[in-house]
């Protein structure tokens, strides 16, 4: 899935990102460009959690 992150701005916003997506299901491929704002994610958790999970560090996400 692909993500639209507005708030993600900086290197540790990627980290935080990357971070929470991971700790969620550990074996998710996340892919962060900071340039477009946007995640591009492969897991096998549901759209809701993983938006959910994002929301629990700070970042409001939407799927493009």
């Amino acid at each position: 899935m692909q993500l639209s992150i507005p708030d993600m701005t900086c290197g540790h916003c990627r980290a935080a990102v990357t971070g929470a997506l991971v700790a969620l299901d550990p074996q998710a491929k996340v892919t962060v460009d900071l340039s477009t704002r946007r995640a591009d994610v492969e897991t096998s958790a549901p759209a809701a959690a993983v938006i959910a999970a994002l929301g629990e560090v700070g970042f409001t996400a939407t799927p493009v």
